[in-house]
């Protein structure tokens, strides 16, 4: 690989091979429009692919030079690249998986921007309109499998994450590959990359062929968190809520690692979902699990979650400490509940249509100064709106640490103010503090500067 940049012309993998004139012009004068910055940063994004870093600003500086621009030619269409990263490059040819990522990244972003936003029959704003967006892009893209048995595992946790708990990550991986299931993450580094890695090892020794190692991103966070080099199948929704919906609806277990403030928004909408009383009686096997040395980071989220949500909320998870064998025995208990589940209730297995999705945690949250300030952080509301609210407290820390839109705006006008209900904040900040601490905001060797600031 060169570490020198690259400029070449590159044909597109997978479903753009295939291609109307009409949509290649679509595709053409997509490109050139609005869109174009955001493909530009999203592409940049993919060809960074395996070289781990969490600075969305350091890597668009770095390759201020690079340009993308979807050509029309004879056979379809034509990416043309200057000044790309030559680590994807091998003697001057772009790494198949690489090209792969990168024409999903145009595949993803020209068909919500043609196809769905602003169309007269799309709904962004009903419960069932919001759910048909994310089926549509998921169909598009070709993930969802109508033979697929419920075998996807969905892996959550940090980027920033140490050593022995990124082996962990691996191991369980291994455990679960070696039961022949498939993984979804959310395709960057650390607790991302690690089960993928371990169970392409177990698919090895089974035989296991067309597995799927699904990574689901969006524009904001994808820079920060670069596609890792196994993930196969890379789905690029419009924006985390949509992005987190695609999780649930396409995952049929979860397991979480250590992570850091994006982990603790997982945890959050998955629990706010499952709180739902429709959903009650749906089986949805959920695991937090490290290694022995992690113990007590659970034990800080278990009682941040009990403090806030209440033993209920604690009640829809179990806590495995240094048992990767029992982790995926626990998921393989788990999937066979859920297709029964599915099989009485007529659900599809491959999508779960009869989980029911508030519009509290569909509708996209603009983590502006304002908006973070005025969240109603308070025990005085039901529980799913208080887990909605405290999702988009994090989630808008998470956009404060990488997003370079919000890294902007909190570099002008100062630190994002939370507040709310006294316990509530001094229970945040504390968890918060370990975060930072533990060296779970940044990947190690970078200085964390917070961008928020809790009151009460």
């Amino acid at each position: 690989m060169s570490a020198e940049p690259i400029s070449a012309r590159i044909y597109p993998a997978g479903i753009l091979t295939l291609l109307s004139r009409m949509e290649v012009e679509r595709l053409h004068d997509a490109s050139r429009g609005a869109l174009g910055e955001l493909l530009r940063r999203c592409a940049l994004a993919v060809l960074n692919s395996g070289n781990e870093s969490d600075d969305a600003e350091e890597l668009m500086q770095l390759h201020r030079d690079f340009k993308i621009e979807v050509q029309q030619v004879n056979r379809g269409i034509r990416l043309e690249l200057s000044n790309a990263p030559g680590s994807a490059f091998v003697d001057g040819i772009m790494v198949q998986g690489i090209r792969e990522l990168l024409s999903a990244v145009l595949r993803d972003l020209v068909y919500f921007d043609t196809e769905i936003n602003g169309k007269p029959t799309t709904d962004l704003e009903s419960q069932e309109g919001i759910t048909n967006v994310v089926f549509e892009i998921l169909r598009n893209a070709k993930t969802l499998n109508p033979k697929r048995e419920p075998d996807v595992v969905v892996f959550w946790g940090g980027h920033a994450i140490e050593r022995l708990e990124y082996d962990y990550t691996k191991k369980v991986g291994y455990e679960t590959g070696l039961r022949k299931l498939n993984i979804c993450t959310g395709c960057g580094p650390g607790a991302m990359k690690g089960p993928m890695k371990g169970a392409a090892i177990a698919h090895s020794k089974q035989r296991v062929t067309g597995h799927s190692y699904i990574g689901i991103s969006e524009p904001g966070i994808i820079a920060a968190e670069s596609p890792n080099p196994i993930v196969n199948e890379l789905v690029i929704m419009p924006d985390i809520e949509k992005r987190l919906e695609a999780f649930v609806r396409i995952g049929h277990g979860f397991v979480v690692f250590p992570g850091g403030v994006g982990t603790a928004e997982e945890i959050l909408y998955l629990l706010g979902v499952l709180l739902n009383p429709a959903n009650e009686e749906m089986p949805f096997p959920f695991v937090l699990t490290g290694p022995a040395e992690s113990a007590a980071y659970f034990e800080q989220i278990d009682a941040f979650i009990g403090l806030t949500l209440g033993e209920e909320a604690q009640s829809k998870y179990e806590i495995i400490i240094n048992e990767p064998e029992k982790v995926a025995q626990t998921m393989m208990s788990g999937l066979l509940r859920v297709r029964s589940y599915r099989k009485k209730h007529k659900d599809a297995y491959y999508f779960n249509w009869l989980l029911q999705i508030q519009p509290e945690f569909q509708q996209p949250f603009d983590p502006s100064h304002e908006n973070m300030a005025s969240l109603h952080l308070h025990r005085d509301q039901p529980k799913h709106l208080l887990a909605a609210n405290l999702r988009r407290a994090f989630s808008g820390i998470v956009a404060g640490n990488v997003k370079p839109e919000t890294i902007i705006s909190v570099r002008q006008h100062g630190p994002f103010e939370i507040n709310g209900e006294k316990e509530i904040m001094q229970a945040l900040d504390n968890l918060l503090a370990s975060f930072i601490k533990q060296n779970r905001m940044k990947l190690p060797g970078k200085t964390y500067s917070p961008c928020y600031r809790v009151v009460s």
